[in-house]
């Protein structure tokens, strides 16, 4: 196993040197914005778009670029911009990118959190679409952004608890129940070339469809034994009492309120930062025949007699039997705490 030393000492080799005293030494000629802060990049090498491309920095001294391979090499990364004092944060990759890098970076940078730009170039790409990032948004076009003010606020969720020591993970899309089959399918999707809004839509037509006419022991008709309570008061979230009241058919949470394909799964929703929740207790046909379109907005009293359940809060205590997804990727059973986490700051257009 890696030493930390020599883990940090190889990260460091794709990294613009630093000045003796922590600043970056802007050499004459390197392409840099005036008074701009050091910029951190984060590049996963592994993400969609970002595979057979490197970085062309040039001899910028502005940025410091790590490409990590291996969650230590990233820690080890991310413990150097953090000695570094870097102003700007920047990730390049997917969700899974962003997840790890916020989980690997809370302990490091506490309080004193730099902007984070995100530069999408992964498969699927949730939180730049909440951003109204596109794309083809380039590191100096983020960074010019940054010199501009333009910035907004967003809360990860926290997810805490679990097997063994395990530390808390940072992400902003927390799913169980039908969201294992979700994943499993969009993989499919993914290995016959759809990504992005299209990956979920075909996946998503794919498990209504399967949902509505499947039989027998299919995942996508299966309940999952999963119980949600208010973690101040330990109240259980509202259930209809179609099924048992310790399980349900999906659940999904999180702090972004701006969806693909225009959906509004969370309309009526404060939009205040708090953890926004969409349930469905069972899949019976009369219920998943109307999920489309409380998907694409509709709310009312009627949702909860028909087991379709929309609203808010600070932390959750969730116990789940198949495990859950967090920003598309799959982590074990077990009894959690969720909660909404500090403000970031991320850098928009």
């Amino acid at each position: 196993m890696d030493s930390p030393a020599s883990v940090l000492g190889r990260v460091s080799l794709t990294a613009a040197p630093l000045a003796q005293q922590g600043e970056p030494a802007r050499k004459p000629g390197a392409r840099h914005f005036s008074g701009s802060p050091l910029v951190g990049l984060i590049r996963n090498p592994r993400s969609h778009r970002n595979k057979g491309h490197g970085e062309a920095l040039g001899d910028r001294s502005d940025v410091l670029l790590a490409e990590p391979r291996t969650k230590a090499e990233l820690e080890a990364a991310l413990a150097r911009f953090a000695e570094a004092g870097i102003g700007i944060l920047a990730i390049s990759g997917g969700d899974g990118t962003v997840r790890d890098v916020l989980t690997r970076g809370a302990p490091l940078f506490g309080d004193n959190w730099p902007k984070v730009a995100v530069l999408p170039q992964g498969k699927t790409n949730a939180l730049a679409l909440d951003l109204g990032v596109s794309r083809s948004w380039s590191l100096d076009e983020a960074i010019a952004a940054f010199m501009n003010g333009s910035t907004v606020a967003r809360r990860p969720i926290v997810v805490a608890g679990g097997h063994g020591n395990q530390r808390d993970r940072w992400g902003f899309i927390f799913g169980a129940g039908v969201f294992n089959a979700a994943i499993d399918a969009g993989q499919v999707a993914h290995r016959f070339g759809a990504f992005q809004s299209f990956a979920i839509g075909v996946t998503a037509l794919f498990g209504m469809a399967q949902a509505l006419f499947g039989f027998g022991r299919s995942p996508w008709r299966n309940l999952y034994r999963m119980i949600f309570t208010q973690a101040d008061d330990g109240a259980p979230l509202p259930h209809s009492g179609l099924g048992p009241a310790d399980s349900r058919f999906m659940a999904g949470f999180t702090t972004l309120r701006r969806f693909p394909l225009g959906m509004k799964l969370l309309a009526g929703v404060p939009e205040d930062g708090s953890i926004g929740y969409f349930m469905i207790d069972a899949p019976r046909r009369r219920v998943l025949a109307r999920v489309p379109r409380a998907a694409m907005g509709w709310h009312g009293p009627a949702l909860a007699r028909l087991g379709l359940h929309r609203g808010s809060g600070e932390a959750f205590d969730v116990v789940l039997e198949d495990g859950f997804i967090l920003d598309g990727e799959r982590f074990p059973s077990g009894a959690f705490r969720i909660s909404a986490g500090p403000e970031l700051h991320f850098i928009v257009p």
